[in-house]
């Protein structure tokens, strides 16, 4: 069979992947995009036409102002405004368990918003129609990657598909997710673990409006959000739970599963009235012990997985993402070997070491939440009760977690002026 080639082959036609792929389209490379699911594509191109005529994807990210701009530079940003985004200004954030609270408002910052909740769907099908009008790119959907072959002489890899198809490439981005084949083919090790929860997300219709604000309630059992919709009294939630209090929610019907949501959620909203249907999934940390090798890079899932208590798992991976193309281009510039180790280990020095930071943080946020002892409370209580007033301080972890401070690659930084 012939052999096939490109620059670039990125496996995963999700967020991360679409993203890094049209980037490196757009500089030049011939790129290549595998996805195993065939309906992604199609199903994707069709929300660009029809998106305001269904009801609200269950899976949402809290796309933070690094994100925005690593978007804005795809121009994928115009057309996700066109679909349907929805802006945040304040976040509250208490102790279920204790007196505990803190908020965080953009008019403290003199920042328009905090940062935006947007449905997974309506992110991919704008970089999908980007990715459609880029002649150096090319889709193959329905195929899954069954072996890839140790570097060659010239630096290439090779790609055996299940379609029986070969593809040659300078370099394989995995963005195939937290059970990344490619990840496995590679002999990549991981860090995991179990974090003892399931998330149950779904979108909800709440008596009072949710007022632009992004709301998160820790309890005994695990957090729980409420995300603000571009409908007032639309949210997202995201409740972590222990996995047998997450199979009894799911096993209840709708109504039970309201009234119990309306009560763990102390009725800060009011009675929550409806519910959409409900997904389960469990929640695992997973880590990369490396993100390259010679002509390979993972990114997104593929390469870490974090607790969605802070909605900055997607938020990573476009940084990922955006660090790789940053890096592939500036040495291509140079006329450096842009696929090599010695040259992806800058992506992996950049990224690696942020991204361990955060999964650091959930875990102890985790942890810190998830004990009850008397002592513990009185800390943290007293801790969010100290943060609340030191604005100095809270500014500056708000600007952190907004992507306005930090180390970011050059092209999701805000341009002044």
């Amino acid at each position: 069979m012939t052999v096939q080639t490109a620059d670039v082959v990125v496996i995963g036609a999700g967020m991360v992947g679409l993203s890094a792929a049209v980037a490196f389209a757009q500089q030049g490379l011939q790129v290549v995009v595998l996805e195993q699911k065939a309906s992604q594509l199609a199903q994707a191109m069709s929300q660009v036409k029809a998106q305001q005529d269904v009801g609200y994807d269950s899976r949402v990210s809290a796309l933070t102002c690094a994100s925005e701009q690593w978007l804005k530079s795809l121009g994928a940003w115009p057309l996700m405004q066109g679909l349907r985004i929805h802006p945040y200004t304040d976040m509250d954030v208490w102790d279920g368990e204790g007196s505990g609270h803190i908020h965080f408002s953009s008019r403290e910052l003199h920042e328009p918003h905090l940062g935006h909740i947007v449905e997974n769907r309506v992110t991919v099908a704008a970089l999908m129609e980007i990715a459609a009008g880029l002649k150096s790119l090319t889709w193959v959907a329905g195929v899954s990657v069954e072996a890839m072959s140790d570097v060659a002489a010239d630096g290439t890899r090779q790609l055996t598909c299940s379609d029986g198809q070969l593809w040659q490439t300078a370099l394989v981005v995995a963005a195939d997710g937290a059970m990344s084949g490619v990840r496995r083919m590679a002999s990549i090790p991981m860090w995991e673990w179990d974090y003892g929860h399931h998330a149950i997300v779904t979108t909800v219709t709440t008596e009072k409006p949710h007022r632009n604000t992004a709301w998160q309630r820790f309890t005994d059992d695990g957090p729980l959000a409420f995300l603000p919709l571009s409908a007032p009294h639309s949210c997202s939630i995201v409740w972590s739970t222990s996995p047998d209090h997450a199979r009894d929610l799911m096993s209840g019907d709708d109504q039970s599963f309201c009234d119990l949501l309306t009560r763990s959620f102390e009725q800060r909203l009011g009675q929550v009235q409806t519910t959409a249907e409900r997904s389960v999934f469990p929640l695992r940390q997973r880590h990369a012990k490396y993100y390259v090798k010679a002509a390979l890079a993972v990114i997104g899932d593929a390469a870490h997985t974090i607790h969605p208590l802070a909605g900055q798992g997607v938020n990573l991976g476009l940084m990922d993402a955006a660090a790789l193309v940053e890096t592939v281009l500036q040495a291509r510039d140079r006329g450096d070997q842009w696929s090599s180790e010695a040259v992806l280990l800058r992506y992996q020095r950049q990224r690696q070491a942020a991204n361990i930071q955060m999964s650091a943080g959930m875990e102890f946020f985790k942890q810190l939440f998830g004990h009850q002892q008397p002592l513990l409370k009185l800390i943290r209580n007293t801790g969010m009760n100290t943060l609340n007033k030191l604005s100095p301080i809270k500014q500056h972890i708000v600007m952190q977690a907004m992507g306005l401070k930090g180390d970011l690659p050059a092209i999701a930084q805000r341009k002044s002026g």
